[in-house]
């Protein structure tokens, strides 16, 4: 099986005056649930084989806070300035050509476009799973979804939902 990891950054604080959207911090709160996810993330055995990460501060924060919890992982993260601002059939683009002969890939970026990835690929999943989902995408939420193809070929309703994972479950 291969599964797609899609890891809404986390929390962060209000854009200070003069300071950008794309450079907002994470809050301490925002560093703790990262961590938290992350060290989910090794227990369940969802270790990525490819890390793809939003340029944007809070995500890649968002990232050194996993990265501290979740182990080693076979390769460093790579960076893409177009996850911030690109939409959802971006991001499914951008999946299926990072993940050329990946069994496991994790993307960590923005909502709307991670919650809408997420709920267009897992057209099947646990009930419980699939309702959490369907509630909100909150930050450091974690969905991940097995598709039966290569990740190259991941499509809108390949997927199965097999976790959903927020700061409040953990």
């Amino acid at each position: 099986m291969n599964r797609l990891y899609l890891l809404r950054h986390a929390k962060a604080g209000w854009a200070e005056p003069g300071t950008r959207d794309f450079d907002r911090p994470l809050t301490e709160r925002g560093r703790r649930d990262a961590a938290a996810v992350g060290m989910a993330m090794r227990v369940s055995g969802f270790v990525p084989d490819l890390v793809l990460c939003s340029t944007a501060r809070r995500a890649r924060e968002t990232w050194e806070c996993v990265a501290g919890t979740i182990g080693p992982l076979p390769s460093g993260p790579a960076f893409a300035d177009s996850l911030y601002s690109c939409d959802a059939a971006g991001y499914l683009s951008i999946v299926r050509n990072a993940a050329d002969g990946m069994a496991s890939l994790l993307v960590i970026g923005h909502n709307p476009m991670i919650e809408d990835v997420a709920v267009a690929c897992a057209a099947e999943g646990d009930e419980a799973e699939r309702a959490a989902l369907a509630s909100g995408f909150p930050t450091s939420a974690l969905a991940v979804i097995q598709f039966s193809r290569p990740l190259a070929e991941a499509e809108p309703g390949g997927g199965y939902l097999t976790a959903f994972l927020t700061p409040a479950m953990l």
